[in-house]
């Protein structure tokens, strides 16, 4: 699956639980990505077939973890991640899956040779990094985490719909002194998310003096950036930046008083950018689903006396049929004005949300004047999980002052267990609609697939 959906109190109480392994435990995973699509572009009469090298991107990684008792109390765990394309670009595909690869000149290389006024061809790199290192300590009800982790908080969360997550420098604690109740501090220093701010400097190549003018550059240009060649969840190389200017800090509340309610409030102070909150509450009786979600963000600090707050609010109905199958009907409006633009992850360049309607691939539902449906219905079925959703997003920011898009996504996958091999399988429409004129190369529809094989060890 794309993404993996949990209970924000779950994915945080993982790091609680970690320091009860026993002596030293290893595991991994080793994984290939492939997508292909085809396109329809407007006006365009050499759009790529699809399963062409033009259409199609694949990636390998590998991820080793160790996590070990120091003493009483005290654990620890480090991760270290690879990604390869074991040399495919140029030849099966023409993209990769992770933004981590960086580039560099090779003339022996024809991958993306002659275009853009390159002087050689190109070669994707491999990037190597250690993406987890942490130390953990319990003392009674109370947890804190120290160093590199995952995260799971509704503005600022790893992303695992990709063949690597991004993660996070920071610290947590967490204490349930109280019944039923989980608090969380947290202080975020740094992250490897992508970003093209940061990244895009770091993807540079040489070109030709015809090159830079034909790209409008500067006379005496003597090198590009590509930017980051990926999907964007982790940064080139996998290296860790401030997040923004000096970090965040998190508080939470998550009640389970009543057992079929769970509430849960957020609140971020990021300084001298934005202040912000999430509150959201589940209800699940004996299989029928409801939630709802509202977040506010502030940024006029950073951007000045009189800008908007990003708002938005979600609704989620369903029924989990036990051992059969689990429907979702949700709903969502983020504001049509709003400093930042969105409500969705602080910390990846992707654009993806934690609202109940978030697309599956084409990720729309937290921008600025979106309003979204989805429908969605997941299950099991002779061994192979089954996913079929169906996402309507229309973006109308500022009050019809910018152009309005729709996107629909229909979206069909199916994954099987072999053994310790998962191989899943997806199949994706993306319909996009607009009311501004079409310009030539914008896409009108597009059909992906995508295989996902995943060997856990």
């Amino acid at each position: 699956m794309k993404l993996v959906k949990m209970s924000l109190a779950a994915a945080m109480l993982m790091g609680a639980s970690a320091y009860a392994i026993d002596n030293v435990k290893a595991s991994g995973t080793a994984s290939l990505f492939y997508h292909t699509q085809d396109d329809s572009d407007y006006m365009s009469t050499n759009t790529p077939d699809m399963f062409s090298k033009e259409a199609s991107a694949a990636d390998f990684a590998l991820s080793l973890g160790v996590t070990a008792d120091l003493t009483t109390g005290v654990s620890a765990g480090v991760t270290a991640y690879a990604v390869s394309t074991l040399g495919v670009e140029g030849s099966l595909v023409n993209g990769v899956w992770s933004g981590a690869h960086g580039v560099s000149d090779n003339a022996n290389s024809g991958f993306l040779g002659g275009q853009g006024g390159l002087t050689n061809g190109v070669e994707v790199d491999d990037a190597y990094w250690v993406g987890e290192a942490w130390v953990a300590g319990t003392a009674g009800k109370t947890t804190a985490k120290l160093g590199r982790m995952a995260l799971d908080t509704p503005l600022a969360f790893t992303e695992t719909w990709g063949i690597t997550p991004n993660t996070f420098e920071a610290a947590v604690v967490m204490n349930q002194d109280i019944p039923d109740t989980t608090l969380v501090g947290a202080f975020v220093g740094k992250y490897n998310g992508g970003n093209a701010v940061t990244d895009g400097v770091e993807n540079t190549v040489s070109v030709t003096p015809a090159g830079a003018a034909a790209l409008g550059l500067p006379v005496g240009t003597t090198s590009v950036s590509l930017g980051n060649m990926g999907m964007g969840i982790v940064g080139v190389g996998g290296k860790f930046h401030n997040f923004y200017n000096s970090g965040a800090f998190a508080l939470a509340a998550v009640n389970n008083s009543w057992k079929p309610l769970t509430v849960q409030g957020w609140y971020y102070e990021l300084p001298s950018v934005a202040d912000a909150y999430w509150l959201q509450a589940d209800l699940n009786i004996e299989g029928v689903l409801a939630g709802v979600q509202y977040t506010s963000i502030d940024a006029s600090e950073a951007l000045g006396a009189g800008t908007q707050d990003d708002k938005a609010y979600a609704l989620m109905v369903g029924y989990a049929l036990k051992d059969v199958a689990t429907f979702k009907l949700a709903y969502s409006e983020v504001d049509d004005q709003g400093g930042l633009g969105s409500v969705n992850n602080l910390a990846t360049s992707t654009g993806q949300s934690k609202l109940y309607t978030e697309l599956w691939w084409a990720f729309a539902a937290g921008n600025t004047g979106t309003e979204t449906y989805a429908l969605t219905a997941e299950g099991t079925a002779g061994g192979v999980d089954l996913f079929a959703g169906y996402y309507n997003a229309e973006t109308d920011p500022f009050g019809g002052l910018l152009d309005t898009t729709e996107v629909t996504e229909f979206v069909v996958t199916a994954g099987k267990d072999f053994g310790p091999l998962n191989a899943t399988l997806a199949v994706i429409y993306d319909e996009f609609d607009q009311n501004a004129v079409w310009a030539a190369g914008q896409t009108q529809d597009s059909t992906i697939v995508q295989a996902y094989l995943t060997y856990n060890f």
